[in-house]
Formats: structure tokens, C-alpha cells, sequence
């Protein structure tokens, strides 16, 4: 539980220190629901040179990811495909 709201958490669990790792927490539109998160991480599992994400909510969704192997660009056009925007920063 993150502040009594559902989260998702997905790992691949494979960290190795010789990998240029990447680690961002994205602000999306579209999760209203726990069926949303589950929705979110059917769209990001098992993408290639994603490490691991967690997703709550309120909409964060913290991912850690293979910078060799994916791009945060890759993984936005990923939880696009599923309905999820990233919202501008203020």
C-alpha cells in the first residue's frame, strides 16, 4: 500500500553493475482505478530493458530501465499504447 491507495510493483530482478541503469518516477494521465494499474503493467510487462516499475493511483510510475536496451521514450510509447500520457512537469 502507498498512502492507502493500491500499487503494482514488477521487477526483472536482474541488476547487474556493469549496466547503464536509468531510474524515473513519470506523472501519467489515465489511472483511476486498480484495474488501470493492472492495465499499466500488462503494457510495460515484459518489455525488453525494463528493470523493474511501480505504479500507484495517483498516477506515478516509478521505472528503472537498461539504457543499452530501451529508451524512456520506448517505455512512454509503451504506456501510450495502453492509454497512459505522460503529463507535463510544471
Amino acid at each position: 500500500m502507498v498512502c492507502g491507495l493500491s500499487a503494482r510493483t514488477w521487477s526483472s530482478a536482474r541488476y547487474r553493475s556493469d549496466v547503464p541503469v536509468q531510474s524515473e518516477t513519470i506523472q501519467v494521465s489515465g489511472v483511476r482505478c486498480e484495474r488501470c494499474v493492472m492495465r499499466l503493467a500488462k503494457m510495460l510487462e515484459g518489455h525488453d530493458g525494463l528493470e523493474a516499475a511501480n505504479a500507484n493511483l495517483l498516477g506515478e510510475v516509478r521505472v528503472t530501465w537498461d539504457d543499452e536496451r530501451t529508451s524512456r521514450e520506448a517505455l512512454l510509447e509503451a504506456m501510450a499504447r495502453g492509454g497512459f500520457r505522460e503529463l507535463a512537469s510544471a
